[in-house]
């Protein structure tokens, strides 16, 4: 049995800030609010430790192939 290696993505990589593009073209409110309201679908985050929350980046790559219309 193989373990899968988990690869996760943090916020700053994940939004969009004046001058760095993130991996969606969308704010860091946006996908707290995101969250929050729970209807788009989008990956729940998880904590690494006390002050680091990220994301499955295989969950965001799949999030952004459904929005996509693309089956991952």
């Amino acid at each position: 049995m193989s373990k899968r290696k988990c690869k996760f993505i943090r916020l700053s990589e994940l939004a969009s800030t004046k001058g760095k593009p993130g991996k969606l073209p969308v704010s860091p409110a946006t996908i707290w609010r995101w969250l929050r309201e729970e209807k788009n679908g989008f990956p729940k985050p998880f904590k690494l430790s006390e002050g680091v929350t990220a994301w499955d980046a295989d969950e965001i790559d799949a999030f952004i192939a459904r929005c996509a219309g693309v089956s991952a």
